[in-house]
């Protein structure tokens, strides 16, 4: 799955102001990693006669926060924007789909595409209808009047239950009035749902987005053949839910930093008191062996050295910075201290590669957010000397927006679940039901 010059620009590009673009074949500018998942056609792989006049399905994330009908994040549409654009400009007939919201028992109002219509609509210059469903006879009479260039969003796909089960009927009825498919939905490419997978076997050819792609290439291609030395920052509040991508990258990198309140279960292992801190009793022995493991590979595995710890968890709590091995009873850690942020620092200072999943602390509390605004100071710094550096996912990336400072890492996924997944080692369905590319001469 190779980036050509064009999709590079497409990516860089903001969603704000589209500019036409001359997109060259995708052979012309190696991408920075080959990755295990480069079999995959994109669109970059299709011809203009293969896109003109083409009524094009394709699955984007636009699940945004809403404040009643008020988007207060646009960012997973405008990450969803090159892809349409693109298609857009090489004359095909776009319908976009996407879920929002949990919807509990068919089409709920609060749960309407309709504020994403509207703000497609001004990304991209253009209207953006919006179809009164997903399938059925209105939509099909939408594309059956659809002219080359329009761009489509149909109703929210989990208006109906047999989405997310992947009924084979409801897929077939999906997928009906498109000629091909394509996946830019790296935030949903974990789950096996109709419009993810279902859709797939139906439609030919399915190929990947553009956002999809990149997601791919960082997440899949930085962790398996990423330049050394490599780090991962494994943060977050409980072992249980890092656990196997704390194994995996453990496999891969040469350093892993632990922060948050996962912290505590592994100075719990090591025989330390913990205070009220946050601890998995069920994962002590799990940390033990993780510990063990770092120690006989010749891994280097941080715990914060000098820990914030608070009498409460709480903004306005009295606070005190103490050594990993001097919690008082009563108070809980909440952040890195400082001599920890030093030595992170430092670690990270040669590291080409760093992966981060997880912030260190308490961010959303300013009392508790020093240790991970650090680390994003740190990721500035070797980014701009050249190193990869890889939010994937979570609080890692509110973290980062939140600083202000997201444009100034090598990528920030889109995906949650599915970064995980993916660092994990798992297969993705919505990836895994995607067309082979094909193999020059």
């Amino acid at each position: 799955m190779k980036f050509s010059a064009a999709i590079t620009c497409l990516l860089l590009a903001s969603a704000n102001a589209f500019q036409p673009t001359a997109f060259a074949p995708r052979t012309l500018t190696p991408t920075r990693f080959s990755t295990d998942l480069e079999a995959k056609m994109n669109v970059a792989d299709l011809s203009d006669s293969e896109l003109k006049g083409k009524k094009v399905l394709i699955r984007c994330d636009l699940n945004v926060p809403l404040d009643g009908s008020t988007i207060t994040d646009d960012t997973r549409i405008r990450a969803s924007m090159p892809t349409i654009e693109y298609l857009v400009s090489k004359g095909a007939q776009v319908f976009a789909c996407s879920h929002l919201g949990r919807p509990k028992d068919g089409p709920e109002d609060k749960f309407s595409l309709a504020p994403c219509a509207a703000r497609m609509s001004e990304l991209l210059g253009k209207e953006v209808k919006l179809a009164p469903d997903c399938i059925g006879d209105a939509v099909q009479a939408m594309a059956d009047s659809a002219s080359n260039g329009d761009v489509v969003l149909l109703e929210n796909t989990r208006f109906y239950k047999e989405e997310t089960k992947n009924d084979a009927e409801f897929g077939k009825k999906f997928a009906a009035p498109y000629d091909m498919f394509v996946n830019d939905a790296f935030g949903t490419a974990h789950r096996a749902h109709a419009s993810t997978e279902g859709v797939t076997k139906h439609l030919s050819p399915s190929v990947a987005g553009f956002l999809l792609a990149k997601e791919l290439e960082y997440l899949d291609g930085a962790v398996n053949k990423g330049d050394k030395p490599m780090a991962a920052i494994v943060g977050g509040s409980k072992v249980s839910s890092k656990i196997t991508v704390l194994e995996t990258l453990l496999d891969k990198c040469d350093k892993v930093i632990i922060g948050g309140g996962m912290v505590f279960t592994f100075l719990k292992a090591k025989g330390l008191n913990v205070g009220s801190s946050l601890v998995e009793d069920d994962f002590v022995e799990t940390a033990k062996k993780v510990m063990a493991k770092a120690e006989a590979t010749g891994k280097q595995l941080i715990l914060p050295c000098d820990i914030v710890v608070a009498d409460n968890f709480a903004a306005d709590a009295n606070t005190q910075i103490v050594k990993q091995d001097a919690i008082p009873d009563g108070w809980m850690g909440l952040d890195n201290g400082p001599e920890a942020t030093k030595e992170i620092s430092a670690a990270l200072s040669d590291c080409k590669t760093v992966i981060w999943n997880g912030p260190m602390g308490v961010f959303e509390m300013d009392a508790f957010a020093k240790g991970t605004f650090a680390i994003v100071d740190t990721l500035e710094e070797i980014t701009a000397k050249g190193a990869c550096t890889i939010i994937g996912g979570g609080d890692s990336v509110a973290a980062v927006e939140k600083s202000g400072k997201a444009d100034k890492m090598s990528h920030i996924s889109t995906g949650g679940g599915a970064s995980l997944e993916l660092l994990e080692g798992k297969v993705l369905p919505g990836v895994d039901a995607l067309a082979e590319a094909k193999v020059a001469a």
